[in-house]
């Protein structure tokens, strides 16, 4: 007959720090009795990097790099070799939380090229006043066709709490050509390697209009970014990767300007 096997965690809320203790049960369930060899339980943590598709092969050392790097491990057992009886048997268990030598117990992440399988830092507010017009622009091949225009704005701050949105304001100006929309572009930067080369991709991860269609001049209109969970974390840069995150403020104007003003984003809990 089968036999079924479940861990459950006691505590609800899933989110765990580095010193604290990981405890639940581990459930085995059968309509007869089981011999086993014995039973025990291992807890790991790891960092996985890899290669995007577009970097593979540019890096040959990278390859010796790019390997799990373990930040948690820990096995204990649980019972010795003996028979399980029919029915249900629940067996308790915890796992203190310490990581391994000078590791860093990292936040759970998942992105596009690093995933960190299980911090709190000091935020020091950062605001950012900027003005954007065609002489500000860089990358610009013939700035000479561009509309003029005029955009002032602010960001409370670019040090930010992951937990707390993104706000700020952006005023209009003036601007001889109309304004379609404006956007704010949240972009994820993850970049891993090694000493003899990196692998840098960025990704959108989030964009919402601010302004649809041609903005009043001299409005104040509002910035406000929820940071989504599922896709950003504190800002991290160890010896074999990074994962930073950006904002972008586009603006479309007619009939085919594209406007881009970046800013470098720090996040961190709090």
């Amino acid at each position: 007959m089968g036999t079924a096997l479940d861990i459950k965690i006691k505590r609800a809320n899933k989110v765990y720090h580095a010193g604290e203790v990981l405890s639940g049960v581990v459930v085995i369930s059968s309509k007869d009795s089981v011999q086993h060899q014995g039973v025990s339980l291992t807890m790991e943590g790891t960092v996985n990097l890899q290669l995007s598709a577009k970097s593979v092969g540019v890096f040959e050392a990278f390859y010796n790099s790019v390997k799990p790097i373990q930040i948690i491990n820990s096995t204990i057992e649980m019972v010795k070799p003996g028979k399980f009886p029919s029915g249900k048997t629940e067996i308790p268990f915890e796992f203190p939380l310490h990581v391994k030598g000078n590791k860093v117990l990292y936040e759970t992440y998942h992105g596009v090229f690093v995933n960190i399988q299980p911090q709190k830092g000091k935020l020091t507010p950062s605001p950012v006043d900027f003005t954007i017009t065609p002489e500000t622009l860089q990358n610009v091949k013939e700035r000479a066709l561009l509309p003029k225009f005029l955009i002032r704005g602010h960001l409370n701050s670019t040090n930010c709490v992951i937990t707390q949105p993104l706000t700020g304001d952006l005023v209009v100006e003036s601007s001889e050509a109309a304004i379609r929309s404006v956007e704010l572009q949240l972009v994820r930067v993850e970049t891993c390697g090694c000493a003899e080369g990196y692998a840098r991709d960025a990704t959108e991860i989030q964009n919402i209009q601010i302004a649809d269609g041609d903005v009043c001049r001299g409005l104040s209109v509002p910035i406000y970014m929820v940071f989504p969970r599922l896709f950003t974390c504190p800002t991290l840069e160890t010896t074999n990767f990074k994962v930073e995150f950006e904002v972008n403020i586009v603006v479309h104007l007619h009939p085919d300007h594209l406007i881009t003003e970046n800013f470098p984003l720090k996040l961190c809990r709090t």
